[in-house]
């Protein structure tokens, strides 16, 4: 593998991560959202990522050898039912009481964070490394 596909590898998986921490931050900013643009709580939201393999001469070349990234393929909104908390005095309580607050597990959506938080910091340490790798192989050519 040369130092670019290395380095293509390592840019889409912090791509992916940052999308996965931007989710997880977004689900904590709306855990107590009870009306949205369509008048419904907030739905938890959660990033599908897929394999990426890279297109062009590369690909070609090493075939099902070649480097694979990672690239969101779609964000889903969970389908679980929103939480009903019973607070008569909130202007959005049913008739009984009520209120439906979004499906957002805040303990879950830190463990989502750290782990996406983890996962850039390895890609971005391996992207900084085969920079200086590629550095040091300039030094020796000169």
């Amino acid at each position: 593998m040369d130092f670019f596909s290395a380095l293509k590898v390592s840019a889409s998986g912090l791509t992916a991560q940052r999308t996965r921490l931007d989710i997880a931050t977004a689900n904590l900013a709306n855990a107590e959202s009870t009306r949205g643009a369509d008048g419904q709580p907030y739905r938890r939201r959660d990033p599908v990522l897929e394999a990426a393999s890279f297109e062009g001469a590369l690909g070609q070349v090493m075939g099902p050898e070649a480097p694979v990234g990672v690239r969101v393929a779609d964000v889903v909104e969970d389908p679980g039912a929103p939480r009903r908390v019973y607070l008569p005095g909130h202007p959005d309580a049913d008739g009984q009481g009520f209120v439906a607050l979004p499906n957002v597990d805040p303990v879950h959506e830190v463990v989502n964070l750290l782990g996406a938080t983890r996962s850039y910091e390895a890609n971005a340490t391996a992207f900084e490394t085969v920079k200086a790798l590629a550095q040091r192989a300039l030094d020796i050519m000169r």
